[in-house]
């Protein structure tokens, strides 16, 4: 096991989703699709790993403790989210690399602060932008908690699944409906996304390991690395082709990884990986804004260097804020966080 008893598979694949949204931040014209395609791993592991704890809990105790769970939720996203919108706070109120002044500071912090930065009636720019996603994800842990302990006494999860899927899956269309001609007004809508945390879930409750080969895991990465480089936005099939198609082999990947409990001294690359993975809620969080702020001044030099400086925000988010945090939260019921970036 890793360290904090998480599982060394899933960092790594962790460590793969935020690098491929870091590289597609420091060069946007080489890998175009790599921000969908690491997002889309992100929502699917989290459905995975949170509805692991879920079932574990319905095993157990016969219910879910919600107070429990979305404080460890809090407890998970708040400190480093907070710190992230201070520094924000600070830089555009001072510095305003981006021009955009700080008539709407007092909004943009409570909607980030209230996850609400997907509804199409919110606008998130600059940047804070990226924040969407934790909106996407803290929105579908609304809803599946309830969901599954209605089904799960009643010996109807699959039931459950299929008509959560069903229904997402219409929403999307819906939404694309909608907003036609102009499918990447979908992009930060939370109907666009839905589905992936239900195939994540689905893997968990109905997976079984022994259907990957280990053969295929070459042939997983190849197709994520492909879908990396093709353009992934402005197209409807995004939503309903690429997205469920990320999602089927990020679960594939978890499948063959999650009992990939120790990382090998002599594999550096895949230690590597787990280390990123390790601190890839702070990566991620950090990562966006400062490419944001330093591309005005620094041109396309802007992203490499953003790059080297998440790893720097993102060591220390984790050894300052995010596991001290932790730490202390897991004293009394020692249970695992299911959390997509951290």
């Amino acid at each position: 096991m890793s360290r904090g008893g998480q599982i060394a598979g899933l960092n790594v694949l962790r460590g793969i989703a935020v690098l491929l949204v870091m590289l597609r931040h420091a060069f946007p014209d080489v890998f175009p699709g790599a921000g969908v395609v690491g997002i889309v791993m992100f929502f699917t592991l989290s459905g995975y790993l949170i509805t692991g704890v879920l079932t574990k809990e319905l095993a157990t105790r016969g219910r879910i403790d919600y107070r429990r769970f979305y404080l460890r939720r809090a407890r998970r996203l708040l400190p480093a989210l907070l710190v992230m919108i201070v520094v924000f706070v600070v830089v555009t109120t001072t510095l305003a690399p981006l021009d955009d002044g700080d008539s709407r500071l007092p909004v943009t912090v409570v909607t980030l602060l209230t996850f609400t930065g997907n509804l199409p009636i919110i606008h998130l720019s600059g940047a804070v932008f990226h924040c969407w996603t934790l909106a996407t994800e803290e929105q579908f842990y609304l809803v599946w908690p309830a969901l599954l302990a209605l089904a799960w006494p009643r010996r109807k999860v699959t039931a459950a699944l299929v008509a959560t899927a069903v229904v997402v899956l219409a929403c999307c269309v819906a939404t694309l409906v909608w907003l036609w001609p102009h499918p990447d007004n979908a992009y930060g809508l939370p109907t666009s996304w839905f589905v992936c945390f239900v195939i994540g879930a689905a893997t968990r409750l109905r997976g079984n390991a022994e259907w990957i080969s280990p053969k295929l895991v070459p042939l997983t990465l190849t197709g994520l690395a492909v879908l990396s480089v093709v353009p992934l936005r402005g197209h409807a099939l995004t939503y309903l082709l690429a997205g469920p198609a990320i999602a089927a082999l990020t679960a594939a990947l978890v499948l063959a990884w999650s009992r990939w409990e120790e990382v090998p001294d002599k594999a550096l690359l895949s230690r590597g990986l787990a280390a990123l993975g390790l601190v890839s809620y702070g990566a991620y969080l950090w990562n966006y804004p400062l490419t944001m702020w330093l591309r005005p001044g620094l041109g396309q030099m802007a992203g490499p260097l953003a790059l080297v400086l998440t790893i720097v925000a993102a060591a220390l988010s984790w050894r300052f804020i995010e596991q001290p945090v932790m730490r202390r939260g897991r004293r009394p019921h020692r249970q695992p966080t299911g959390t997509t970036t951290g």
